[in-house]
């Protein structure tokens, strides 16, 4: 996607009150940090004992705490699923910290949570893929952080 485009879809959310400036977002970046450590954790044992559709959950939610945890290091928080993938598109795809397969798989994340917390639609396999990219971009978000 162009830079020109996330900046205006950022700049919308911003707007609409869905990204807002929050003074205490960096002192909460290791506390999102951990949490997605843990929910991590959690979605791996649901994994191997095989509940697919909480590690599909869980996975989601480790990716959307990192995520959050990039967000908040840079002085915002959310208030929109939706808008906080366009805030890291802006603020970290834009600026080539983070790569646009990772924002695709959190985008994917966001629909395959959708649907196995709504549609009770999930499966073993599209878990375990989620679950690799919710530690790639656990991974990727500490070292974007540890540079900030």
């Amino acid at each position: 996607m162009a830079k020109g485009l996330s900046e205006k879809e950022f700049r919308e959310c911003l707007a609409k009150g869905k990204i807002k400036e929050f003074s205490s977002a960096k002192k909460l970046v290791s506390k999102e940090l951990k949490t997605s450590l843990n929910d991590m954790d959690t979605a791996l044992k649901s994994l191997e004992s095989g509940n697919y559709k909480w590690a599909t959950i869980q996975g989601y939610y480790a990716m959307f705490h990192s995520a959050r945890a990039l967000l908040y290091s840079k002085g915002y928080r959310e208030k929109s699923h939706y808008c906080l993938i366009v805030a890291l598109r802006a603020l970290f795809v834009s600026e080539g910290l983070l790569p646009l397969s990772l924002l695709e798989a959190v985008q994917n994340a966001k629909v395959l949570r959708e649907n196995a917390d709504y549609e009770d639609e999930f499966s073993k396999e599209s878990a375990r893929d989620l679950l690799e990219k919710a530690q790639e971009l656990l991974d990727r978000s500490k070292i974007i952080l540890q540079k900030s």
